[in-house]
This record gives C-alpha cells, structure tokens and sequence, in this order.
C-alpha cells in the first residue's frame, strides 16, 4: 500500500486499508450470489452495516488526520478552487441508442 498524503497519518492509513480490504474480499463473492436473488437489498444493507462496525472508526481517524494536515499545510484554498472549477457531477443517464 502506498503512503499517505501526510506521512502522520501513513499509520492510520495502513490500519485503514487492511481493514477495508479485508471487509471487501468478504463482501464481493457473496454480492454476486446475492445479486442474483431478492436477497440483494438486505445483503448490501448488512454489509454496509459491517463496514461502520469494523471500519468506521479508523476511517473517522485517518480521515480526521488527512483534513488536519491538510489545513496546516495550507492546501484548503487550492483544494477548494479545484471544487469550484470541477465540482463532482452525477453521471448522465446512459442513452438508448
């Protein structure tokens, strides 16, 4: 896995994706077999749930200590600007043609 932004927070980084990925590799075989049944709402539903139980938190934290060093070094405006000028859009609709 690759370094974090902040190298304070290259800890919680790693506890991050160990845990994320972990809570991935269970999630993806199940969801196929899910997808194929009625069961598919109430298996992502579960799954998300397992995900803030297991991983929440550490998200919270590493994602706290990117957002402070963030700050300190300075990069809100630039990343604000960037926002601004590219802000996230939702897809379009696919056409039917």
């Amino acid at each position: 896995m690759a370094e974090s932004l902040a190298p304070q927070c290259t800890p919680l980084k790693t506890a991050y994706d160990a845990c994320f990925n972990s809570w991935f590799e269970g999630y993806l075989e199940p969801a196929v077999a899910a997808s194929q049944t009625a069961d598919r709402e109430a298996y992502s539903k579960k799954k998300a749930e397992e995900y803030q139980q297991k991983c929440g938190k550490v998200w919270e934290e590493y994602k706290t200590c990117l957002q402070k060093a963030i700050k300190e070094s300075g990069l809100e405006p630039v990343l604000q600007q960037a926002r601004e000028e590219h802000p996230l859009t939702n897809p379009s609709p696919p056409s039917n043609h």
